[in-house]
């Protein structure tokens, strides 16, 4: 078991990869699922090589803000975060989180401007091995923050950050096969009082909205309509619920290896994040980030609803994210789990009261009640 606050993981397993010839589980079979070495990238001024120079694509969604008039009133994020991770039924551990509240100071960023917090969160499921998971927990941030783009167009700098994360895990397999793996990718940042949340892969991200779960990332299997029709006109199929009869996600970091799923043009696997943008108001109380492995026993009303009263107990995401860990395991979570709790005031969420029904009083009375009124004035009158 691991936990953190404000830092990234550090998982100190051996690092072998679970080659025992079998596919992996199908989470599509669980009644909750919902279909809908550290190598290092360059020096520290990495330049952006042309194949990918990105646009943000058309397809994109963007979350449009969602503000109430109440709450026009400048409203400044104050964000704690906690996280917490266990390795499950597993025989290794393949998850990775990073948890930045201040990523000026941490990364030494220069060009952040305006009110509110600047901070970076990351959920990481690794597959047929931890290199991934650590490869891009290490290197997404400063891909994303050192973005020429960055902040003034934030979306496409986290697009951008993806893809190069995944072009250079690629050269660094090919100059070490031990390397070779893959991992679904999820990332918050809140800048000021936006949050953008960038998924590839199956893992998700839920927003509380004054206790009503807010879904801020899309699952992507291949089953999903539209995973599926890219996946066919990148030349791939869906074999049982997998991809290519081989991976049980459509978007992912890595994989190189994997006959048929990547090349140099595209292919069925791609690396490319969904994005989800929203203006965050005095509403919002917290996010959960969560590998497959959490949303496998909880939906994401359920998650929020159980994460809001352990808040309320405690207000601590620390002690939130390992008791959303400790339920999984008690729900019989078959995963390698990893929790990311982000808060965004510094007081416990508050008791909602719901208001009380009106009494809805009858307008007319029945026949029958009419001649049992009249006989019951009848014997008053005897």
């Amino acid at each position: 078991m691991e936990g953190s606050k404000g830092s990234s993981s550090n998982m100190e397993n051996d690092g072998s990869n679970d080659n025992s010839g079998g596919r992996p589980p199908n989470p599509l079979a669980g009644a909750y699922r919902q279909c809908f070495s550290n190598s290092k990238v360059g020096n520290k001024t990495l330049i952006r090589h042309p194949s990918l120079q990105v646009k943000t694509p058309s397809d994109v969604s963007f979350g449009p803000p969602v503000i109430g008039e109440r709450y026009e009133t400048e409203f400044i994020p104050i964000v704690r975060s906690g996280a917490w991770t266990d390795i499950g039924f597993r025989p290794n551990m393949e998850d990775a989180y990073i948890c930045v509240d201040d990523f000026v100071n941490d990364y030494g960023i220069k060009n952040f401007f305006g009110k509110g917090p600047g901070a970076f969160y990351g959920v990481f499921d690794g597959h047929g091995g931890k290199h991934a998971a650590d490869f891009a927990r290490n290197n997404l941030p400063r891909l994303i923050l050192e973005d020429e783009d960055f902040p003034k167009e934030i979306e496409r700098a986290v697009v951008s950050a993806f893809l190069q994360a995944d072009g250079a895990f690629a050269e660094a397999c090919s100059s070490d096969t031990a390397l070779a793996s893959g991992t679904t990718a999820l990332t918050a940042l809140v800048y000021g009082r936006s949050l953008v949340v960038a998924n590839a892969g199956d893992c998700r991200a839920v927003l509380c909205r004054r206790g009503k779960a807010v879904e801020m990332s899309r699952d992507h299997k291949p089953i999903c309509i539209k995973e599926r029709t890219r996946i066919e006109a990148s030349g791939g199929y869906i074999d049982d619920g997998y991809l290519n009869g081989q991976l049980n996600v459509a978007r992912a970091l890595g994989d190189w290896h994997m006959e048929g799923l990547k090349h140099q043009n595209g292919g069925p696997l791609s690396a490319e994040p969904e994005l989800m943008r929203t203006r965050l108001t005095e509403e919002d109380e917290f996010l959960i980030m969560g590998c497959d492995g959490i949303w496998d026993v909880f939906r994401s009303q359920n998650a929020v609803d159980f994460a809001r009263r352990k808040l309320q107990e405690h207000n601590d995401p620390i002690r939130c994210s390992k008791e959303l860990v400790d339920e999984a395991l008690k729900r019989k979570s078959g995963d390698n789990l990893a929790v990311v709790v982000v808060c965004f005031d510094s007081n416990p969420p508050p008791n909602l009261v719901a208001p009380r029904p009106r009494l809805q009083l009858a307008r007319s009375i029945s026949a029958e009640g009419l001649r049992e009124l009249q006989g019951f004035l009848d014997c008053m009158g005897d």
